[in-house]
């Protein structure tokens, strides 16, 4: 299909982006063909008239656990069990794999062109991946992670991550995850909030230093980055010290650290949005412990912490919220941006750059995607209002395009309960309604 974008105001999305009205998209196929003056379209085109709205590139999750809802609930699930009935036969992984593909779907309607899988069940992500692209299945790009490679009782351990008890067996297990053309390869380093049983040490150390490099040796090996969950200092400085690529969620850095992103050039994946709830919600909403909540304290104002430091000192930042974590629905990344630009201080266009070009750029595919401009894919968004100057805007997508497939008025299963909890948050530091 060719379409031309009439009447809209364009947002590129890079870093010194600027409302330009006065513009037509053109779309040929899957691709941006050109950026004309309004009333040069020429023929051939089905105009779509946008109405004053503002089309901007699609947005870009970093982290996204697809198997999960987000769904509230009011204590800890075994999710090793789930996962092993999920999987048992051949009915229950079929419909695993449409439950993922139905949530890699919200994901797109809600504005993700494209998102990063990092711990998912068995193969499926990969080979929904392929199914998006082939046409047989309707979502985003996805990069997917597949399994996760932890350590027995580690972080999502026979669940969304296999067991390595040796530097050995965590090799040979990036080898088996590498059968299925993945296109990376996710460690769990450190245990997570819900995991830690005492006060003060969340993201406690479960990889040993030989694991954590043997891992990234045999991924890289096979020509794969390499992302690691790590939520304490001491885990940040293990996993680049073993050689990840990218560190997921952070810890309060020190100089040493801040050293090694710089001296490895690996980049932080921001995640502010799994930890507000336990560190911010009364625990008669969230049903977390005592324990849960200090430790949720330590992770929330580490990952931003680290954010801060990052972006003052020059390491590269992208956003992920978590996807599937309590609270966190598969329709809420937008969320991830306001959080970034509230309690970072970053400019409302700098998180929409983050999120779209930065993204782009950082994951490897920025000639396909991340920016509006001719020859990149048509993975476009549209906003009634404009998102840099008050980016809750992002929160009613009225167009998605992906790869040049259009979803006009997406609508997609929205959970109320959760929404009005988080909304309490989408205020400034003094108060005020943010913008």
């Amino acid at each position: 299909m060719k379409y031309a974008l009439i009447n809209g105001v364009l947002l590129d999305g890079t870093e010194a982006m600027q409302p330009r009205p006065g513009l037509t998209v053109l779309v040929n196929g899957d691709r941006i063909e050109a950026l004309v003056p309004a009333g040069d379209e020429g023929a051939g085109y089905e105009k779509i008239d946008l109405s004053g709205g503002y089309v901007m590139p699609g947005l870009i999750n970093l982290h996204v656990h697809l198997p999960a809802s987000g769904k509230p609930t009011v204590k800890q699930k075994d999710n090793k069990k789930t996962v092993r009935l999920m999987t048992s036969n051949a009915l229950l992984r079929a419909v695993t794999f449409q439950v993922c593909a139905g949530y890699a779907k919200t994901e797109l309607l809600s504005g993700v062109t494209t998102l990063r899988s990092v711990g998912g069940i068995q193969a499926v992500d990969s080979c929904l991946r392929d199914k998006i692209l082939s046409g047989k299945a309707v979502g985003p790009r996805i990069l997917a992670g597949n399994m996760a490679v932890s350590v027995p009782g580690g972080h999502m351990a026979g669940s969304l991550a296999y067991e390595a008890a040796s530097p050995e067996e965590a090799a040979a297990l990036v080898r088996k995850i590498a059968e299925d053309k993945p296109d990376l390869i996710k460690l769990m380093i450190t245990g997570g909030v819900l995991d830690a049983k005492c006060k003060g040490e969340p993201g406690v150390l479960k990889m040993s230093p030989e694991l954590v490099k043997a891992a990234c040796d045999q991924a890289h090996a096979l020509g794969l980055p390499v992302a690691a969950h790590v939520e304490s200092p001491q885990g940040v400085r293990v996993a680049l010290e073993g050689g990840v690529d990218t560190i997921e969620h952070g810890a309060k850095p020190d100089e040493e650290i801040l050293r090694l992103f710089k001296d490895t050039g690996a980049f932080l994946c921001t995640t502010i949005s799994p930890a507000l709830p336990y560190a911010l919600f009364d625990r008669s909403i969230t049903h977390a412990t005592e324990v849960e909540q200090y430790n949720g304290t330590i992770v929330f104002e580490g990952i931003i912490d680290c954010a801060k430091a990052a972006l003052a000192n020059d390491i590269p930042v992208v956003l992920g919220n978590d996807v599937g974590c309590p609270w966190i629905t598969q329709y809420d990344f937008w969320r991830e941006l306001f959080y970034f630009h509230k309690y970072t201080g970053v400019s409302n266009a700098f998180a929409l750059y983050t999120a779209t070009s930065r993204s782009a750029e950082l994951a490897g595919i920025g000639s396909e995607t991340g920016t509006v401009a001719p020859g990149k894919c048509a993975d476009l968004i549209v906003t009634a209002a404009n998102p840099l100057e008050d980016l809750r805007a992002l929160r009613h997508v009225g167009m998605v395009m992906a790869r040049g497939q259009l979803t006009g008025h997406p609508r997609f299963k929205r959970r109320p309960e959760v929404e009005a909890q988080l909304d309490r948050f989408l205020t400034d530091e003094s108060g005020a309604a943010a913008r």
